[in-house]
């Protein structure tokens, strides 16, 4: 606090803080309008229920302006004290939003990342926390430093601490912006994979385990290996595709994230190198607009080993997300796309932001932004949305 008060004209910074209670900033403003005092900026936070305000105004001509403001403070029960600062603040220079997620985060794994942020030369700005539950969660707003740097040192931050997920992303309107999401499917928006769910039908799913993994993992071309797979299904009868039905699970948090991303209004898609007999069934469950994926050959009550129509392969999935962001008109740097193998990776380099959701390493090195928690919903958090609005919105539609 500054021990010389302040005269004519200056630039003063004065913090409010204690208990928070209703008419403190309309009290201050009124002081402050009563004084003739301009408002240059004002910032204000609450943390259990202890406010802390900063204002920093214009000292008028002719009035004890720190005697009015100590008299309010006294009045109100709250601390007040005061800096003489510049008139002007240093013009912004652009920044990063830096999104910490764990199941904790402990003050180690706090400093870890924020250490890595300080060591890079770069500034934190803001700290927000977005989410405690199903994962904690905080936002900070990071300006200055070596871009290259900050992202190499939170990397490293988040390989020493397994468990926490830390994502970087350029602050400023093309986040805001974000308004189309389209999401893998299987081992995405949901826990299965519906080839092996089928697999476990026809006897064989040990077979179509081994070819999946080496699939996903890029080690075999995706059209050749979904071909092989299919193939093993042959002779099945169709009542087995709604036996896999009954066992497919939706990943955690799927149903908090599609419909949030829908009151937010983003259109969502759904594009998958499974089967329709299951995405569609998935889209209208979801009420996902938009849906995507190969279709099985059936011949009288029976999968005939064969595909018919276009596969949706690592090339398709990435045409697919452009013609659904042109035909929504929507800039592919304002769409999101997330995904785990690396039947995903092109889809996820020419969306604005690519997540690799409990992916594959190839993809995990190639996305953007990496999520190893097991919540779908999580990604909101990524986008800047929190929690409390999240939960407040389903109270009012009565969800659970």
């Amino acid at each position: 606090m500054s021990t010389e008060p302040p005269t004519d004209h200056q630039s003063v910074l004065i913090r409010v803080t204690g208990p928070d209670h209703a008419g403190i900033t309309a009290g201050l403003m009124a002081v402050l309008a009563d004084a003739g005092a301009q408002v240059q900026d004002i910032e204000q936070i609450v943390i259990r229920d202890q406010l802390t305000l900063g204002v920093a105004v214009i000292v008028p001509e002719g009035r004890d302006l720190l005697r009015d403001v100590l008299l309010f403070g006294w009045d109100q029960g709250m601390e007040v004290d005061f800096d003489v600062v510049p008139s002007e603040s240093a013009p912004k220079t652009s920044g990063h939003v830096v999104t910490l997620l764990g199941p904790e985060l402990t003050p180690g794994e706090i400093g870890d990342a924020t250490t890595a942020i300080a060591d890079a030369g770069a500034n934190i700005d803001r700290i927000v926390r977005l989410s405690k539950y199903p994962v904690m969660s905080y936002e900070l707003l990071v300006r200055d430093g070596d871009d290259a740097k900050l992202r190499s040192n939170l990397l490293h931050a988040a390989a020493a601490n397994p468990g926490v997920d830390i994502a970087i992303q350029r602050e400023g309107l093309g986040r805001r912006a974000k308004r189309l999401v389209v999401l893998d499917v299987d081992s995405t928006l949901i826990q299965d994979e519906v080839i092996e769910l089928l697999a476990a039908e026809a006897g064989c799913l040990d077979e179509v385990r081994k070819i999946t993994q080496d699939a996903m993992e890029g080690g075999i071309d995706f059209e050749s290996s979904l071909r092989m797979r299919v193939r093993l299904l042959g002779g099945l009868e169709e009542d087995a595709i709604e036996r896999a039905w009954a066992n497919l699970r939706y990943t955690p948090g799927a149903r908090t994230f599609v419909r949030t991303l829908g009151r937010l209004g983003f259109t969502t898609a759904i594009v998958s190198g499974g089967f329709t007999a299951f995405t569609d069934r998935l889209a209208a469950d979801l009420r996902i607009p938009h849906s995507h994926a190969n279709e099985l050959e059936i011949v009288d009550g029976h999968l005939t080993g064969e595909l018919t129509g276009d596969i949706v392969d690592r090339a398709r999935k990435a045409a697919l997300l452009q013609t659904i962001a042109a035909d929504a008109h929507v800039p592919l740097e304002q769409t999101v796309a997330v995904g785990d193998g690396a039947n995903d990776l092109d889809m996820l380099n020419i969306a604005g932001l690519g997540i690799a959701f409990n992916a594959k390493p190839i993809v995990e090195n190639a996305a953007d932004t990496a999520l190893t928690v097991p919540y779908l919903d999580a990604i909101l958090f990524v986008l800047g949305i929190r929690r409390e609005d999240v939960e407040a919105a389903d109270e009012v539609d009565g969800i659970d």
